[in-house]
C-alpha cells in the first residue's frame, strides 16, 4: 500500500503561481512514475504532468511552458510548480503514482487539492 498526502492548493489570481506537493509513504519502492491529474467541474479527469523514475517527463499541451513537475527523492515527494495560471486551470488536482510509466498497474491516488484561479 502507498499513502499520498497532497498540499499546496488554494485561490490565486490569473497570472499567479502555486506549487503543489505530494508526499508518498508506505511501499514506495515499487513506484516508477509519479504524476498530477486534474478534474474540472463537468469534465473528465485528465493528466497534467508525469515524471518517471528515470526522469522522463510528460506534460499536457495546455500546461507546457507554464507548469513544471519535479521530484525530491530524499523526501519521496513530487512537486508541481504552476506559473502563469489561467482561470481554465481551476480544478481539483490529484496526485497519482504507479508501478508502470503509463499508470496501468499498481497505481494509487491522493485525495485531491482544490486549485481556483480567479480572473
Amino acid at each position: 500500500q502507498v499513502q499520498l498526502v497532497e498540499s499546496g492548493g488554494g485561490l490565486v489570481q490569473a497570472g499567479g503561481s502555486l506549487r503543489l506537493s505530494c508526499a508518498a509513504s508506505g511501499s514506495i519502492f515499487s513506484i516508477n512514475v509519479k504524476g498530477w491529474y486534474r478534474q474540472a467541474p463537468g469534465k473528465q479527469r485528465e493528466l497534467v504532468a508525469a515524471i518517471t523514475s528515470g526522469g522522463r517527463v510528460n506534460y499536457a499541451d495546455s500546461v507546457k511552458g507554464r507548469f513544471t513537475i519535479s521530484r525530491d527523492n530524499a523526501k519521496n515527494t513530487v512537486l508541481l510548480q504552476m506559473n502563469s495560471l489561467k482561470p481554465e486551470d481551476t480544478a481539483v488536482y490529484y496526485c497519482r503514482v504507479g508501478r508502470r510509466a503509463d499508470f496501468s498497474a499498481g497505481d494509487y491516488w491522493g485525495q485531491g487539492t482544490q486549485v481556483t484561479v480567479s480572473s
